[in-house]
């Protein structure tokens, strides 16, 4: 057998080229805009045939959703890992530094397409596309009941912690941040909100 050319392409499993797909798509929609981009274009960058592109995605809404879909699902699968854990505060906060650990610089990239496009994730959104959404909500309910006491703001606070990669990124939006000042600051923040927030737990208990 013909051993293959030095100058082939490495072959992409399909998880790894739904993920190519999804990086490219984000890169050209960044640069020249979700509608200027044509499904063509993401072909030509990926070098494959457009055929092989609509057999991951049936179009540019398919493969925005897949991003939303995919992170719902890291929620999920988060509170099914959180289900195993012991029901106490410290898991609360094991949980959400998992969740924002989980972040990269190719997930900050999506967070920054989705929050620039609003309509388009509206439009998702109501079609059933809200994934993400509410998973969050279910993990948040299911982290603040690890809390002996729950006030409004210590939910709102650990809703905040688990949501700081978000925040970074919209108070970045006006200076020059590398994507690791982002990561490494949310981390930082989280961490920071979970402790203060167990330490008043803590508090509270021993008032008891």
């Amino acid at each position: 057998m013909t051993p293959p050319s030095a100058a082939e392409p490495p072959r992409r499993s399909g998880a790894e080229t739904r993920a190519a797909i999804r990086r490219v798509a984000l890169d050209l929609f960044t640069a020249s805009g979700y509608e200027a981009t044509s499904m063509r274009e993401i072909a030509e960058v990926l070098g494959i045939k457009k055929a092989s592109l609509y057999y991951h995605f049936a179009g540019k809404e398919d493969i925005v959703r897949s991003l939303v879909e995919q992170r719902g699902a890291e929620a999920e699968d988060l509170l099914a890992w959180l289900e195993t854990q012991p029901r106490t505060p410290e898991s609360a906060k094991a949980a959400v530094l998992r969740w924002v650990e989980s972040f990269s610089a190719d997930k900050l990239h999506g967070i920054r397409f989705l929050t620039a496009n609003p309509l388009l994730v509206r439009t998702l959104a109501g079609q059933g596309g809200n994934r993400i959404g509410s998973a969050l909500a279910t993990l948040v309910d299911a982290l603040a009941e690890l809390l002996p006491r729950r006030t409004p703001a210590d939910v709102l606070q650990l809703r905040m912690a688990l949501l700081s990669i978000n925040a970074a990124v919209d108070a970045s939006a006006r200076g020059d941040f590398s994507d690791e000042d982002i990561l490494r600051t949310a981390r930082h923040m989280a961490a920071t909100a979970m402790d203060e927030l167990l330490a008043r737990q803590g508090e509270m208990k021993s008032d008891d």
